[in-house]
């Protein structure tokens, strides 16, 4: 029993030692001197950057900020004083217009339509060509008329014959026009029944100083004076006498007749004069009168009607409100059509050709397909900007309809380098941005989002199917300009050469030109 307690005792002590000198040596191989510390983080030996080369579809395209717009916008404006020149009231006779129903923005406006009123009067709108510059009434003549008599016909109102000149027929259907309403055209007014008065009366009294001219012709005879000659006896004896003899009476007789001959031809040269002046007079009066009869009657007020080059138009903004004088621009006017208006740099806008189809993208996610219309000046002149110079007033060319104008926005015939077809915008490049002009046949969820902001994506090229790509990092060009591209193989790195096709999205298309490349192959972007 002894020896079997000695044994335990032996074997117990035996493991202690053991397991002190385990724990030695794990405790020593944990320590480590600073120089073994320091070389333990040094960074491995560099090696090249690869990417695997990828086999997939690319599509080109360019991308571009813009903002949703109405196409053809002008300022509106009116051509004259609403009424003629004033209210035409006797208490309101010289006031100053003021705008008593102001224009509506967002409204739709449709030939006839009234566009707003000033001092209770409408302003009208119609569609043509020529821009409203004059009061138009009784005995006018012009292409002005001739477009207001096609307007009223479209309208249901008959002029009778369209043929400029502006007639009894034509005074009856504006009347009619304007009942239809519900207000009454312009009659003359309080100035112009004045007037109408003064040249009757003078007519009058040129015909009453005819009648007293020719009176005192007729009375008056043929001769007007006589001489008197003093008879006396000839003196005898010592008396002296004071008459004359025989022969000097007779002398004095003569010339009295001599006077009364002369003064009579003077009078009636006299009196010629004065009929001739009197007659005269008269004509002109009687001109006068039938020159302001003939524009004396119901009339159309320069100010009352506004063409526009092509209706439906829509009132974009209103500058004015009920009360302020409409003075200047009174709002603007755009056309119905949506369009997106954005810009790209120059060297992306070398890749862009007139038709091109876009993706207009909304801030909620919404897509609507549009095409590119027009590209850098074709797009800054005949856009939003206005440029064609058209005023609300004017017109490019006379409609037929609803007075739709011949249009052109210059984009349908030239593009940005001012060549016809579908050539590119070349003189687009540089670091300057090229304006777009992008249409929207069918706005979908772009209707009423005026102004806002969407995303544009035009795809200017695609792949034919699936083809190798590589980064564009990965292409390198030999002094020779040839591209190739290094393929890490077998632990080293090979050149292989290749030809680069569609670049899009940071990759770009490659085909092997001279030894093998395959999907999966890494190729060194960097080391």
């Amino acid at each position: 029993m002894k020896r079997l307690g000695s044994r335990r005792q032996l074997g117990a002590l035996v493991g202690a030692v053991v397991l002190v000198g385990a724990g030695g040596w794990f405790a020593g191989t944990q320590v480590r001197s600073p120089a073994d510390a320091a070389a333990s983080h040094r960074a491995p030996k560099a090696g090249p950057v690869t990417v695997e080369v990828e086999r997939r579809s690319l599509t080109a395209t360019v991308v571009a900020t813009g903002t949703v717009a109405f196409t053809s916008p002008r300022p509106l404006s009116l051509a004259g004083a609403v009424g003629t020149g004033a209210v035409t009231s006797p208490a309101g006779e010289g006031s100053e217009q003021r705008v008593t129903k102001a224009p509506v923005a967002g409204t739709k406006v449709k030939e006839g339509d009234v566009l707003m009123t000033v001092n209770g009067r409408p302003v009208l709108a119609l569609a043509g060509p020529v821009p409203m510059y004059r009061a138009m009434g009784p005995g006018a003549t012009g292409d002005d008329v001739k477009q207001l008599q096609k307007a009223l016909r479209r309208l249901g109102f008959d002029p009778g014959s369209a043929g400029g000149t502006f007639g009894q027929a034509t005074a009856t259907a504006v009347t009619n026009w304007y009942r239809n309403k519900g207000y009454e055209a312009q009659q003359p007014s309080a100035e112009d029944q004045q007037q109408l008065g003064q040249l009757q009366q003078a007519v009058s009294s040129a015909q009453e100083a005819l009648l007293t001219t020719r009176s005192g012709s007729a009375g008056d005879g043929s001769g007007t004076g006589a001489g008197t000659g003093t008879g006396g006896k000839a003196s005898t004896g010592t008396e002296t006498g004071s008459g004359t003899g025989t022969g000097a009476e007779t002398g004095d007789e003569a010339n009295a007749g001599t006077r009364t001959d002369a003064q009579s031809s003077t009078d009636r040269q006299v009196q010629a004069i004065q009929l001739r002046s009197a007659q005269k007079s008269l004509d002109m009066a009687n001109n006068a009168l039938s020159s302001f009869r003939a524009t004396y009657g119901t009339k159309v007020p320069a100010g009352e009607v506004v063409f526009f080059p092509e209706l439906p138009v829509r009132l974009d903004k209103v500058t004015v409100k009920t009360g302020d004088a409409p003075s200047g621009p009174v709002g603007t006017v755009t056309g119905s059509e949506l369009l997106v208006e954005a810009a790209v740099p120059g060297e992306d806008a070398e890749l862009l050709r007139r038709g091109m189809p876009v993706e207009v993208t909304t801030t909620g996610g919404e897509k609507v397909k549009g095409k590119v219309e027009a590209i850098g000046s074709a797009a800054a002149s005949s856009g939003t900007t206005g440029g064609d110079g058209e005023a609300a007033t004017g017109a490019t060319s006379e409609g037929s309809g609803t007075g739709a104008a011949d249009e052109s926005d210059g984009a349908a015939d030239t593009d940005a380098t001012g060549t016809s077809g579908t050539d590119g915008a070349s003189g687009t490049s540089g670091p300057g941005p090229v304006q777009l002009r992008i249409s929207i046949p069918d706005p979908g969820p772009l209707a009423g989002q005026a102004e806002a902001s969407v995303k544009v994506t035009i795809e200017v090229g695609a792949s034919d199917g699936k083809v190798l790509t590589v980064p564009l990092a990965a292409i390198r060009t030999s002094a020779d300009g040839k591209a190739r591209v290094q393929v890490e193989r077998d632990g080293g790195v090979r050149d292989v050469s290749v030809t680069v096709g569609l670049s899009a999205a940071g990759l770009v298309e490659v085909k092997p030109a001279g030894g093998t490349l395959d999907q999966g192959d890494k190729v060194v972007v960097g080391k």
